[in-house]
């Protein structure tokens, strides 16, 4: 199980996850891989916590991704970056999303909102790209295009060319929605820390 690679896409209902891993999960089979992906909800109609696994290589036997097993987590939301760190193998990339969206607990006023989350995962010695995604993908067009600009950002660190991205991004997205999807990509793909 060696050639396996394990990603986890995290984040709250609503934020496009889903879309996230299909677009993935697509230019992983266009390249030929063995590829399981995973859905796993939560209270994803409320803004409850959502992650789906993705894993791909020779030969994948289970999608489900263990603590200590991805090589990528994709947090679409900050507190969810914290939550999913676990699953994050030494050595493995987090790519986080700086999006603060309150659970439950911080609504209804038990819990406040927890401070400088970035510098708390760094501390841990995660690598970790974070960046407002949010504010790329209103530049975009539609802050529902924040999975995209994730995407984009993901690139950077896989093999993959970007026109492949591009290609799959067209044979996904309904063609409304078609070039303001590739112009998250490319702001995604072209930001840098």
């Amino acid at each position: 199980m060696k050639n396996v690679t394990s990603i986890m896409i995290v984040g709250v209902g609503g934020q496009g996850t889903l879309l996230a891993s299909r677009l993935l999960g697509n230019v992983l089979m266009n390249e030929g891989f063995d590829v399981k992906v995973s859905e796993v909800h939560g209270m994803s109609q409320r803004g409850g916590s959502v992650v789906t696994y993705v894993k791909y290589g020779e030969k994948v036997h289970s999608p489900v991704v263990e603590k200590g097993e991805a090589d990528i987590i994709i947090a679409f939301e900050l507190c969810e970056a914290a939550r999913w760190l676990p699953y994050l193998k030494k050595g493995g990339k987090m790519i986080v999303n700086t999006q603060q969206i309150d659970p439950m607990p911080v609504i209804t006023g038990a819990a406040s909102y927890p401070e400088n989350l970035v510098e708390k995962l760094k501390a841990t010695g995660c690598d970790c790209t974070a960046l407002d995604a949010l504010s790329l993908a209103e530049q975009a067009g539609s802050s529902k295009a924040t999975n995209v600009v994730l995407m984009g950002v993901v690139a950077n660190f896989m093999e993959f060319p970007a026109e492949l991205w591009k290609q799959i991004i067209e044979q996904t997205v309904p063609p409304k929605f078609l070039e303001m999807n590739l112009k998250a990509f490319d702001l995604g793909n072209q930001w840098s820390e």
